[in-house]
């Protein structure tokens, strides 16, 4: 799950995370975020045996300091496995400069390999496509809550034409 990501920004070198990095993703997650839900929420999934698949990935500076972050766990649809893709996140002073992407594509690439079949991330429609993430309501999949339908996307990683439909369950720590 290394990678590197250079133009037109500065290089990303992406891996996976390791124990070493559970402050510094924190805070960068508090930081990105502007409050500390989301960091909360990734240390509440690294306790849920359920849902922790130690499918995570931080991209470094060059000074080696870590800017983003992105996270898969696991969820299910009808029943089926599938992953969700929350928190990906960047350091305020980081963003906009290709380090999430780097993390993102990382994270999705190591999905792959590993054969999991679907991720769903609730996110900007403007930003998620790009990683391929298209509306999940074109595979009859619904989250349990109001949103609006741009926003809940899926993603096929085996590039199957159908899924199973069906609402989707998050790990009880996303609190839905």
């Amino acid at each position: 799950m290394t990678d590197t990501v250079s133009a037109p920004f500065p290089p990303w070198r992406t891996r996976p995370e390791t124990a070493a990095d559970r402050a510094e993703v924190h805070a960068l997650t508090a930081a990105a975020f502007g409050r500390p839900e989301e960091a909360d929420l990734v240390d509440a999934l690294r306790a849920d045996a359920g849902a922790w698949l130690d499918l995570a990935c931080v991209a470094e500076a060059p000074d080696g300091s870590v800017v983003a972050y992105a996270l898969l766990t696991r969820c299910h649809v009808g029943g089926a496995p599938a992953l969700a893709l929350a928190p990906v996140a960047v350091r305020p002073d980081r963003q906009r400069e290709g380090a999430g992407g780097a993390v993102v594509r990382a994270v999705l690439a190591e999905a792959r390999a590993r054969g999991e079949r679907l991720v769903l991330v609730l996110g900007h429609p403007g930003y998620y496509p790009r990683f391929g993430f298209t509306p999940a309501s074109a595979y009859g999949i619904r989250a349990g809550f109001d949103v609006p339908d741009e926003a809940m996307m899926a993603l096929v990683l085996d590039g199957s034409p159908s899924v199973t439909p069906g609402m989707i369950k998050y790990p009880a720590a996303f609190g839905v």
